[in-house]
């Protein structure tokens, strides 16, 4: 069962679940552009989601994820704008949301669109996805995190390709690269990331936010990783968790014992 978190989005598509959000971005009339409208109300999602942590699963509408920034907007957009880093500090803050994200891509992800994808922890797409940064183009760069976080997904080579030389990823080359987990039939594509989002739900919430935090974490950090475990150890879930595995595996085991003496009273006591 779901309900809308708020009617009063005006570019974007809203469900709530009781364990995830579903983000859709939809502003059809200009292929899911990014926004100052679409950015206000995707930090007011950020602060739900703060506030209340769920997973995330974002997506666009009508068979296109983001064709980019909205570049009528780009183009009135000084040097004063391009300090306060309009995007790139929602990216950021998509980037660093409690819990995981999971961006489903069909058809064009470029630009600030791509950079959005970039900055979910994992990606599953559709057979039409591709992915782009046609910035200098427009003689501008991709300043909203590609730069840095591309080559952090799918190395300096291809971040280069991209950056540079002006490749487009399509769906089997993001797989080959790393970008993408997985590619789909599109009309499968939001079923099969509500099956990875399930599986994740089905893990400790607390325990799938610490992993993140660790692993976000510039550079190797034991201590963090001890002091992470030290809370996680002493959580109520983990000793319900780990009580149901060991009864469950203990259920098996007697279960094949049984099994095992059966047999060999049928073969007469033989092994």
């Amino acid at each position: 069962m779901s309900t809308s978190m708020s009617t009063s989005y005006d570019t974007l598509l809203v469900e709530e679940h009781a364990d995830r959000v579903v983000v859709t971005l939809h502003r059809p009339e200009a292929r899911n552009a990014i926004s100052g409208r679409m950015i206000a109300e995707l930090h007011r999602m950020c602060e739900d989601l703060e506030r209340d942590p769920k997973l995330l699963l974002l997506t666009g509408h009508g068979g296109v994820f983001a064709g980019g920034a909205d570049i009528a907007e780009l183009l009135r957009r000084g040097r004063d704008e391009a300090l306060q880093g309009i995007n790139s500090r929602l990216f950021e803050r998509v980037r660093r949301l409690p819990l995981p994200t999971v961006a489903a891509v069909d058809g064009w992800a470029l630009g600030g669109g791509a950079e959005l994808a970039y900055a979910c922890d994992i990606r599953i797409a559709g057979p039409d996805a591709v992915f782009g940064n046609p910035e200098p183009g427009l003689g501008i760069l991709a300043a909203a995190g590609a730069c840095w976080r591309l080559r952090e997904l799918v190395g300096e080579s291809v971040a280069k390709q991209v950056l540079l030389a002006g490749r487009n990823l399509d769906a089997p080359a993001a797989l080959a690269c790393g970008l993408v987990m997985d590619v789909v039939p599109a009309d499968r594509l939001i079923a099969e990331a509500d099956a990875l989002l399930d599986r994740m739900a089905r893990s400790s919430a607390l325990a799938l936010r610490l992993t993140k935090l660790v692993t976000d974490a510039p550079g190797a950090h034991p201590v963090a990783d001890d002091l992470a475990q030290a809370v996680l150890f002493e959580g109520r879930d983990k000793e319900e968790r780990m009580t149901r595995f060991l009864k469950k595996n203990d259920k098996y085991e007697n279960h094949e014992k049984y099994e095992n003496h059966e047999k060999n009273e049928k073969n007469g006591g033989r092994a």
